[in-house]
Formats: structure tokens, sequence, C-alpha cells
């Protein structure tokens, strides 16, 4: 089984980089989307928030950009710690 994100996306949020206890560099990130897709044979509207992660050199690279700067990220979704919703893991971005 695949589970493979790819999507354009602004920065709506970044925390303060944090280190896990193993030390690596982490961050916290809000993404804000927004397209038309087609669903259905009609146009759709698609807007949408989602709480992002990325870990090492990429946390570092991510934690120095402009808020409202788009990117495309590619990365896999997984359930928090907690269980509830869904975190977009960032494994490579691009300047959109």
């Amino acid at each position: 089984m695949k589970n493979q994100i790819a999507m354009t996306a602004c920065i709506a949020e970044l925390q303060a980089l944090r280190y896990t206890p193993a030390g690596l560099p982490a961050l916290d990130l809000k993404l804000e989307h927004e397209s038309q897709q087609q669903e259905a044979g009609v146009q759709r509207q698609v807007k949408l928030v989602i709480k992002a992660v990325a870990f090492g050199a990429l946390a570092e690279r991510l934690a120095r950009q402009a808020l409202g700067s788009n990117w495309n990220f590619q990365g896999f979704l997984a359930s928090p710690r907690n269980g509830k919703g869904v975190v977009f893991h960032i494994q490579d971005i691009q300047q959109d």
C-alpha cells in the first residue's frame, strides 16, 4: 500500500523549532491549500488547513521560510500521538 501525498500549499503557521528527545530538529506547522478540482464532472472549490510536521534539516529549512509563502510539499499522512485527526509528515519541499 502507498501513502504518498503531494500538494501545493502556503505556510499558514509556524511553531518554534524544537528538538526530539534524540536531538533531532522538529517543526510543527499548519498549511493552507485552495484550488479548483474536478469531481464527478463538476468543478469544485477546495479549501483546507492541515497540521504538518517536518524533521531534521528540512525542519530547519522550513523554520526560516516566510508565512504565506507557497511550496510544493511531498510526504505522507499519519495519526498524531493522541490519535485524533491527521498530520501531514513533510519529506520534501520545492519552491512553488
